[in-house]
Formats: structure tokens, C-alpha cells, sequence
């Protein structure tokens, strides 16, 4: 086997060993051919015709893992796959020829006994950056304008490839937004980019994100914004480069001889009247139900009807409210439509089941689903179950999942691929988390509709609230092939959009409010359902990273956000970082609890309160919880009416100070302090062991939730935090009457 993908596996961060790179050659810079080859193979060269003389060279072997990739990215999954698929690599450098060349190459592999084995030729032409006219970039509305003479495009003398171009940025003028951002507040003197990325773990410190947009607030000076237009991949400069600039670079695809090549919507005004240029223009949030702020409860090892019964019945034990359970581990991870040990026929057609067409055994692990969701209804409990938009094919199929499978093809509902051949196969997922699954292309409506479907049973009978859409990430590579002809350049970053969207629709089809919950997405994710911030480990440092997260997400138009609480993977959380957290989520959009799959090995992980306390020994614990989650409850009406304000006027429900007050440098000092509403100001406690933490109270009358005891603003306060359930809070002095006896403390 030799193997050469010249755009390799598209993975933002991380070449593969058998594609080219870079994937367009720039003229006179080097260029990196590589394949890789089955054992046996002692020698691989190269036939490279570059217009002016056909000459072979030599590939090197170089020994790389997972999938060929240098750098591990995605799932935690990729960790086995670096050890199990080890791979013979080869590559070469050479010079790329002059701009607007065509080249042309094919690969000889010689093996031990004598055969050779070679490719067909590949062929790709050469560009180069040359300077445009401004017009190239459209500025759209009434912000500065494009910096003179920045504008500049990657041509192959056919098809512009990207545009380059800058804004002007002046002193004290602060960047923000970018979708959801783990690392900053502030993204002034950094680089960053806009593609939709499942960053398992530490995405502040890989600075990656499942939820990017190309869309930010530049707070300061006169207060303006800029959206760039695009679904396809935006990288941004912001004053890395020259302090005075924010160079922007995104991919495009247009003649040679286009006037215009790309498209930026730029909006003048305070940040609260960018937002909502920009979600008047994209898609606006809109109002869920009071229960969705209620809290949420879940775990990976809550597997089967009676522990799902149980935790809940240990929640009224340990009288501690809960709205919203998420169940992950129900179905029979196969088809994702039945649940585990449900019987029944197979439709060879791929036609939707109803729920007379299972039988349910008593011994099973879910013997009357419908009862149980009735039974959790009664007892005022929402039900969710998790999903993920993949149709998974290791191992081998069978039954329900092997004719959904063929239906699916002969449906043509999958998202393609393009061989190098140029023929189109269903795409195969390329990530690590259930590696070479096919993939519905939910962006289509007919496409999405035949997937919905097989879950209506779910929603009309079973009488399920919402569903936890998970891992929207798994659309990797340009040679991607939508059913409306796009291509993955264009779409992927879509479709955590329109998967949110489409279970959105099904829900409403039945009467019921779209409550997703997700952790991928894209411009246009505020208007469909809730989000949370993804995996990350029980640390202080992911928990500021969340902080950072939800804000920036506030900030970009997430109406509803949440984390799980603490973390949900790894060692479980100390007692003072499980209840400074929960403290923290009482004024959040979405309060909720999770834990990862630990293969149900003793003693439990489960990130359940009475766990917690039973694994750390604090006695106090359990107690300390419930007392916030009884605040929460008395905070729901506030938060409610909050949101439904906030989708109305674009004012965030969760938002970072500065959207109140952009002409206060001070408010950057304290990046992870917010409003949760109008009346609520909230300075969570991020470090372990403080006795007191420093809050800035902006201009205003306050009120200190704690002692009751009036605060003036525009200055700095010391806050006595040694209770670790009373979060630092303040309420403003005209709603201290109304919210003040909700506090207790």
C-alpha cells in the first residue's frame, strides 16, 4: 500500500504524514510531499514535473503516529490510536516553482521483494500573495475602514484563495468576543482563529475552541464591531504583529479577476448595540422554558433505569432540587435510537420504530421507559438523552444499525467525499471519538428530517423534554461533500448549526420548546437551544477557564450557557473547589453537574454532592449544596425574566462588565466578574484557600448580598470569603427590596 491525500485528513492544527504541505504551494517556498506505506516497503521516490523539467527524488522515512499526524489533537481516544496505528512514513522538501505554475506529480513505492508499486499523478497549481485593491474586502456598515494598501490575496492566476487585509486598531482599544475562549477576555496582542475544533481538555491552554465565531467587539475609543461573513476557517491577528493593526485572514474561493472577494459587516456603537446588529443579522436566541434554569444532574455511569431512578430519588432524599436530568448512557450505542436491551424486528428499510414496536425485559436495563419519564415528570423533572450525529460502523454493524447503514446510502442523506480520484463515497468520520462513522449531513432539511424522525417515538411517547447534542465537531476536510454541493471548507463549521437546529425542529414539531444542549457551534448558534463549555478536567484552572469561556460565549450572543460543575473527568474535585464551583453556577444560565465514564470502578466518580462529600469526608458538604441549589431555585423567577429581557435587548444575561460600562478601563482588571441580569453582580472565587478576594463594584449603589450592607461603586472592595458557599454578590440598591430576602445568608 502507498498512500498520499494531498490535503491529508483535515485537521486544523496537525499535518498528516501522507498529504502535501502546505496543501496550496506558494511559490519559491518549500513544499513537503509525503506518503505513507504498508510494511515491506524499503524505498519510496517521487516523479515531480514542475512545467519546465520532469525529474525523480528520493523520500526520506520519517516515523510519525495516529493517523500519521505529528501532533495528537481531538478525543481522548487519540492516545490509543497514536499506539495502535503506527504507520511507515515518507516525505520529501522541495521548492515550489513560480506563481501560476502547474504541477504535477506520482509516487514509486519499492518494496523488499522486488514489485513496485506507484500512483496515479497529482496535479495542483502554485500561488502566490500580491497586493489588491481595497475593494477586494466589502466593508459593510458603519465602522472604520479597511487599512490602506493591507489588502492583499492568494492567487493561483485561476482562484483566489484567501484575503488578507487589516483594521486599525488605536491605543486602549480592547478585542473581545470570538465565539466561546477559554484563555482571555481580552485577545488584544494574540492570535487566534475561527474553526470548529473538539478539544478534549485544556482548550485554554491549546487556545482551540468547539464554539468559535469570526465576530468581535472592539470596546474603547468610539466602540465598534466586525463580523466577517463567512463559514469558512478566519485567522486573526489582534496587534501581534504591529500593536496599531488587527490583520484579519480568511479562506475564500473566487475568479482572479473578482472585484470583491469577501465580505465584513462592521457595526458602530456599544457593545450591547453590536450584539444585536450582529444577532439581528445571524439569528437571535430565543426564550426557553423557567425549568431549563433549574438544576441539571448527570453522570456517564447512569446506565440503566433504576440508577437513574436512584440518583433522583437521592436528590429528594438529600433535599436538593433538581429540574433536569441528561441521560447518556441509554441506548444501545449502536442505531442511538433504542434503548439497551429494548427487543424488536429490524426495519430492513430504515423506517422509523414507534414504542409499540419494542418490547422492554423486566430484567433489562430499561424495562418501562415511558414510566420512567412519567414517574420524573410527576416529581417535576425534565428528561434529556444524549445523541451524537454519527452512525457508527466499528465494530461492524448489525441489525437496526447495519440496514440503517444501507439506508442511509441508498436514501443519500450522508455527508460525501471526494477520492483523489475525484469520485464521492460517504465520508468516514476522521476524528478520533468513533473513528469511521458515517455522518448524516444535517445541514439539509430532507437529510436531517430522515434522522430526526427514527427519534420522534422518543419525544411523542416516551415523552423525552430535550436532547444533549453532542459532539457536533466531526466534519473534517475541505474534500467534504454537502447534499447542497458545498464542499467541507464552506460547511463544516455549519454543521454544528443546523444539528442543534434540527433536533430543535423536532421537538417543536411535538408541541415542545427546542431545548438542546450542546457544546459545538458556530455564527448563528444563538438561535437554537443551550450550550456548555465541553470536557475539562476538576482543576482551578479549568474552572477559570469556563469562567473565561461562558463569558466570551455571553459576549457572542449564547443567551444559555452553562459548565459542568467542578469538571467532569479525572480525579473527582477537592470539597472546597466542588462548592466554590457550585457557588459560582447558582448565577449562571444553566447550573449543572457531570461526570465521565470510569468504567463503574470503586470507589465512584461520580460528581453527585453525597459522593463528593462521601470521597473527601466533609460532612458539610452535602449541606453547603444544598443551601445553593435552594438559592438557585429562589433565583429562577429573577433569571427567567432576566433571559427573556436579555433575548429582547441583546443586554446578555451572563455578561462581562464591560458591556456595561465600556469607557471603564478598571472593568479589565476583573475579567471574570459579571451581571447576571441587571441587578446582580457576581465575583466568583477562582483560587483555593482565600480568606478574601478584591471585587470591583462599577459606577452605581450596591448592596452586599452577604451582610446587606450598602457599597458604593467606582472602586474597589475587600470581600470576606472564608464561608465558601456565599460567592461574592452584589445587588443593585433599587432591586435590593425585591432580591435581597431571596438571599438568607
Amino acid at each position: 500500500m502507498i498512500r498520499h491525500r494531498p490535503s491529508g485528513s483535515g485537521h486544523p492544527y496537525s499535518d498528516d504524514t501522507e498529504q502535501r504541505t502546505p496543501v496550496l504551494p506558494l511559490a519559491g517556498e518549500s513544499l513537503r510531499l509525503g506518503v505513507r506505506t504498508s510494511p515491506g516497503v524499503e524505498s519510496v521516490d517521487v516523479e515531480f514535473d514542475d512545467g519546465i523539467r520532469l525529474r525523480t527524488v528520493a523520500l526520506d522515512p520519517v516515523a510519525r503516529s495516529s493517523r500519521g499526524q505529528a501532533v495528537d489533537g481531538g478525543h481522548l481516544a487519540s492516545a490509543a490510536a497514536r499506539d495502535a496505528r503506527r504507520a511507515g512514513g515518507w516525505e520529501t522538501y522541495l521548492t515550489a516553482p513560480p506563481a501560476h505554475s502547474e504541477i504535477g506529480y506520482r509516487f514509486t513505492a519499492h518494496h523488499a521483494d522486488g514489485k513496485t508499486e506507484r500512483t496515479r499523478w497529482f496535479t495542483t497549481r502554485v500561488a502566490q500573495w500580491r497586493p489588491a485593491g481595497d475593494t477586494a474586502v466589502c466593508l459593510d456598515g458603519d465602522g472604520p475602514a479597511v487599512v490602506a494598501g493591507t489588502v492583499a490575496v492568494l492567487d493561483d492566476g485561476i482562484r483566489i484563495h484567501r484575503v488578507r487585509f487589516a483594521l486599525p486598531l488605536i491605543d486602549g482599544e480592547r478585542v473581545t468576543g470570538f465565539g466561546e475562549r477559554y484563555d482571555a477576555l481580552d485577545h488584544r496582542g494574540t492570535v487566534l482563529d475561527s474553526v470548529v475544533f473538539e478539544q478534549y481538555k485544556s482548550q485554554g491552554a491549546q487556545r482551540r475552541t468547539y464554539l468559535p465565531m469570526p465576530f468581535a467587539h472592539i470596546v474603547g475609543g468610539g466602540g465598534w464591531g466586525f463580523h466577517v461573513r463567512t463559514s469558512r476557517r478566519v485567522w486573526f491577528d489582534i496587534g501581534a504583529s504591529r500593536a496599531d493593526r488587527l490583520i484579519i485572514e480568511s479562506a475564500v474561493d473566487a475568479a482572479s479577476d473578482a472585484d470583491t472577494v469577501l465580505e465584513v459587516g462592521v457595526y458602530s456603537g456599544s457593545p450591547q448595540q453590536v450584539l444585536d446588529r450582529f444577532l439581528t443579522e445571524t439569528g437571535r436566541p430565543q426564550v426557553l422554558p423557567d425549568w431549563v434554569h433549574g438544576l441539571w444532574a448527570s453522570g456517564n455511569e447512569w446506565n440503566t433505569q433504576a440508577e437513574v431512578e436512584r440518583q433522583m430519588a437521592l436528590h429528594k432524599h438529600h433535599d436538593i432540587p433538581v429540574r433536569n436530568v441528561v441521560i447518556e448512557a441509554w441506548s444501545d450505542e449502536s442505531t442511538f435510537t433504542a434503548f439497551r436491551d429494548a427487543e424488536y424486528e429490524v426495519n430492513e428499510d430504515g423506517t422509523p420504530h414507534t414504542l409499540g414496536d419494542f418490547t422492554f425485559p423486566a430484567d433489562g436495563a430499561w424495562p418501562d421507559p415511558k414510566a420512567m419519564v412519567q414517574k420524573l415528570h410527576a416529581d417535576d423533572i425534565k428528561v434529556h438523552l444524549w445523541q451524537i450525529p454519527l452512525m457508527k460502523m466499528r465494530p461492524h454493524p448489525e441489525g437496526q444499525a447495519a440496514a440503517d447503514a444501507r439506508a442511509a446510502i441508498a436514501e443519500d442523506v450522508l455527508i460525501r467525499e471526494r477520492t483523489p480520484d475525484g469520485k464521492l463515497r460517504p465520508y468516514r468520520n476522521r476524528g478520533w471519538w468513533f473513528p469511521l462513522a458515517l455522518m448524516p449531513d444535517l445541514t439539509d432539511h430532507r437529510a436531517a428530517a430522515w434522522w430526526t424522525e427514527k427519534r420522534r417515538y422518543l419525544v411523542d411517547e416516551v415523552g423525552i423534554d430535550g436532547f444533549k447534542t453532542d459532539g457536533g465537531e466531526h466534519a473534517w476536510g475541505s474534500d467534504l461533500v454537502y447534499l447542497d454541493g458545498t464542499t467541507g471548507d464552506v460547511s463544516n463549521n455549519s454543521f454544528p448549526v443546523a444539528y442543534a437546529a434540527a433536533y430543535g425542529r423536532l421537538l417543536e414539531s411535538a408541541g415542545k420548546a427546542p431545548v438542546t444542549f450542546s457544546r459545538a457551534g458556530f455564527t448563528g448558534s444563538p438561535a437554537h437551544g443551550a450550550f456548555w463549555a465541553g470536557d475539562e478536567n476538576s482543576t482551578w484552572e479549568a474552572f477559570r477557564w469556563s469562567i473565561l469561556a461562558g463569558l466570551s460565549a455571553a459576549a457572542s450572543g449564547i443567551a444559555y450557557w452553562g459548565w459542568d460543575i467542578g469538571g467532569f473527568s479525572g480525579p473527582i474535585p477537592d470539597a472546597e473547589l466542588y462548592v466554590r464551583a457550585t457557588a459560582a453556577s447558582v448565577f449562571v444560565p444553566i447550573m449543572q453537574y457531570h461526570s465521565e465514564f470510569n468504567h463503574h470502578r470503586l470507589p465512584s466518580n461520580d460528581r453527585t454532592p453525597w459522593n463528593i462529600a462521601e470521597r473527601t469526608g466533609d460532612a458539610t458538604l452535602v449541606d453547603d449544596i444544598r443551601d445553593l441549589v435552594k438559592l438557585r431555585e429562589r433565583l429562577v423567577p429573577y433569571i427567567a425574566a432576566s433571559a427573556r429581557e436579555a433575548v429582547e435587548t441583546s443586554r446578555p444575561l451572563m455578561r462581562p462588565l464591560y458591556f456595561d460600562h465600556p469607557e471603564d478601563v478598571r472593568v479589565w482588571d476583573y475579567p471574570t466578574q459579571w451581571y447576571l441580569g441587571d441587578d446582580l453582580l457576581v465575583a466568583p472565587v477562582l483560587d483555593p484557600g482565600l480568606v478574601s478576594v478584591d471585587v470591583y463594584l462599577p459606577a452605581g449603589e450596591w448592596v452586599d448580598a452577604a451582610s446587606g450592607e450598602p457599597r458604593s461603586g467606582s472602586r474597589t472592595h475587600t470581600v470576606d470569603v472564608r464561608d465558601r458557599r456565599r460567592v461574592p454578590v452584589f445587588v443593585a440598591r433599587a432591586a435590593w427590596g425585591d432580591l435581597g430576602p431571596l438571599f438568607g445568608w
